[in-house]
């Protein structure tokens, strides 16, 4: 296996370590009581603001501290959210749309609202995602190449596995069920999965607002016999890369952004076990 330079590997820490860049200057604080939970970028703030002088939403107000979410039931302040969410979505503000709700949960693990996942990156609200990092047995990393028509990063390419975690569905669930959906990974071989740790990443994502996500990191052995096979049309095809080479295309820019951490997490790890 080819061995990776120092400089390399340096340039992959420091990606990990600016994984949360600066908020763009002048964006809405998005205020759940007392806390910070999210921020408006400022091409959308206007919209807001005009919207719910114009026509109020129960349990939304805009101060000058920021956007207020009032501290109420999950129930209302969902149905509030998604009010909102429709309209800027009228306006062109959320584009991507998916017909999928994402759930808010605070520190505490409560979850305290859940919304059109496409919406999320409009509040600037922290999602979270379950990646998987699957390892052949010759120690290369299976990888697939993002189909042609995702909306977004077309033909990047990506972790063996990875999706967004819907509403009311536990992490290694959905870390299952994207395997058997983009890689054809049987549960018996799926649930071999083995938590690697969590990232948490934000930066601005326009025209979507700002990706705010915990990553959460699985990595699987996977057995000489089996090719993985894409079955939900979101995965044009799979290589296998030796970390040498990952690290390569990493720095190429040939990752999505969310995939490169995760991988540039792995090889790390590797690296240091070695």
């Amino acid at each position: 296996m080819a061995i990776i330079p120092v400089s390399t590997l340096a340039a992959l820490e420091e990606m990990l370590q600016n994984a949360s860049c600066h908020l763009p200057h002048a964006c809405l604080p998005v205020l759940l009581g007392d806390r910070t939970v999210g921020h408006l970028v400022p091409e959308f703030t206007p919209f807001v603001i005009e919207s719910l002088q114009r026509e109020p939403i129960a349990h939304l107000h805009v101060s000058a501290r920021g956007l207020a979410l009032a501290t109420v039931s999950p129930a209302h302040l969902s149905a509030s959210l998604r009010i909102l969410a429709m309209r800027m979505r009228s306006a062109g503000l959320i584009p991507a749309w998916r017909n999928e709700e994402f759930a808010f949960y605070g520190a505490d693990g409560h979850e305290y609202f859940r919304v059109e996942r496409a919406a999320f990156r409009s509040l600037g609200v922290q999602s979270q995602a379950a990646h998987i990092n699957g390892v052949a047995a010759n120690g290369q990393l299976w990888v697939g190449r993002r189909s042609e028509s995702k909306q977004i990063d077309p033909g990047k390419l990506d972790n063996l596995a990875a999706g967004g975690i819907s509403a009311a569905e536990t992490v290694v669930h959905c870390a299952i069920r994207e395997l058997w959906e983009e890689a054809g990974i049987p549960e018996p071989i799926a649930s071999g999965i083995t938590p690697a740790g969590k990232l948490l990443i934000s930066r601005p994502h326009p025209p979507h607002g700002i990706h705010h996500e915990s990553l959460f990191i699985f990595d699987l052995e996977l057995p000489n016999h089996l090719i993985p096979v894409n079955h939900d049309g979101e995965v044009s095809g799979f290589i296998q890369l030796d970390l040498a080479e990952a690290a390569a295309r990493i720095l190429a820019d040939e990752f999505t952004t969310d995939a490169a951490l995760v991988t540039a997490d792995f090889i790390l790890r590797r690296n240091r076990i070695a």
